[in-house]
Formats: C-alpha cells, sequence, structure tokens
C-alpha cells in the first residue's frame, strides 16, 4: 500500500466489496447506486452522508489507484464501478470479508466480526476468524491491528490499517480514565465521612443537650 486511504474511500472500496458479494445482481454499481450504499444507515458505523460529487471525485482517485474500473454495460448510457480490490490486496474471499467489516463499522471483537461477515463468508467457528486475522497482521505491510481490550469488556477488538497505522493511546486513556474514575471515587468517600463525622458530632451534641434538660426533672 503505497499510501493511506482517506474516509471516503475506504468507505466505498468496502461498500463495492459489500454489495458484489451481498447484492450480486445490481453489481457492478452506478454512481446512484455507490453514493447510496455509502449512506445506508444500516451496517454502517459512521453513517455518513456523501454527495454523488464527492464520491465521483473520489472514484478518479481510485480509478488512479487501480483499484476501481469504470464498467459501460451494453445498451446501457450510465457507468458502472466495479472494485479490484482482493485483486490488489491479494486476498482471499475471508480476508476480504473480515476487511469488509472493520472497514464498514470500525473495530470489532471477533465475535461481532463473525456475525458481521456471515452475509458475505460463513466463517465455520471464531477459530477461523483468529487465523484470518492473524493472517491480515503477520503479512509484510499488514492490513490489520489488534487493539487493547476496552474498559469494562471482557474481548480484544481489531481494526483495518488502510487508512494507515493509528496512535495508539487507547491503553494510556484507559488508564487515565480509570485515575479520574479513582480520583472522583476518593473524593466522594471523603466528602461523606465528612458528612458522617459532622452528624455524629450533631448527635452527641443533641443527646447532651436531652440529658441536660431531662436533669432538670429528676
Amino acid at each position: 500500500m503505497d499510501e493511506p486511504f482517506n474516509d471516503i474511500a475506504i468507505r466505498m472500496l468496502a461498500c463495492l466489496v459489500e454489495k458484489e458479494n451481498t447484492t450480486p445482481d445490481y453489481y457492478p454499481l452506478t454512481l446512484n447506486s455507490l453514493t447510496a450504499a455509502c449512506n445506508q444507515k444500516s451496517n454502517r458505523n459512521p453513517v455518513v452522508s456523501y454527495d454523488e460529487a464527492t464520491v465521483e471525485r473520489e472514484l478518479e482517485e481510485l480509478r488512479r489507484r487501480g483499484l476501481v474500473q469504470t464498467i459501460h454495460m451494453a445498451g446501457s448510457r450510465t457507468a458502472k464501478y466495479r472494485h479490484s480490490f482482493m485483486e490488489e490486496f491479494r486476498l482471499i474471499p475471508r480476508e476480504a470479508a473480515v476487511l469488509c467489516e472493520l472497514m464498514l463499522r470500525g473495530p470489532q471483537t471477533m465475535g461481532e466480526i463473525r456475525t458481521h461477515a456471515g452475509r458475505m463468508y460463513g466463517f465455520r467457528d471464531l477459530e477461523e476468524v483468529a487465523e484470518t486475522l492473524n493472517d491480515l497482521m503477520e503479512r509484510e505491510q499488514p492490513l490489520a491491528l489488534k487493539l487493547g481490550r476496552q474498559p469494562g469488556q471482557k474481548e480484544e477488538r481489531y481494526m483495518h490499517l488502510l487508512g494507515g497505522t493509528p496512535e495508539i493511546q487507547e491503553s494510556g486513556q484507559a488508564v487515565e480514565t480509570a485515575a479520574k474514575h479513582v480520583h472522583g471515587e476518593s473524593v466522594r468517600i471523603a466528602k461523606l465521612e465528612e458528612e458522617v463525622s459532622a452528624i455524629r458530632q450533631e448527635l452527641e451534641t443533641l443527646k447532651k443537650l436531652f440529658e441536660e434538660f431531662r436533669s432538670q426533672f429528676n
């Protein structure tokens, strides 16, 4: 990969791969259908709202990089577009399915990947998902990365690297968040302890006043 892809290109490539597998009768895609696929509300994170001019502009860049081709169908004036994503990155179907889902939805656990990618490839179990992720991560130019666990989560997540290698701050952020949480709890507990102490002092004072009052009648 000569240079990282921007978010628009990543969404467009993923949509082309997805639609080829899930709705093959409508593939290759027209500009209008590709734009609609990018802006789809289901199976997308984040949800976007690209206009056709934006998609068309990015198509030119993807054509320049050899990842998209324009197809002119017999009897149709409308150009259509197909990807060569798998060929360019030498991907087998299960690898393309995993990458596509990470590109469409962002970081996910192995279980989430297996569920979501099932529309394009039927993984027999989580072990096959793990094997696929390892193959993507162990390439000369890795295409996937394992992230640390989020606070409160038991499973690790994975992300694609088509947008470049990110600055991983997740662990530091988790520690910072945890530290803030602990500090906040300490402050709250200290405040409660002060309030309890004040209440006890008031009770002692009231007890003394009551004893003094009662002694007047003895």
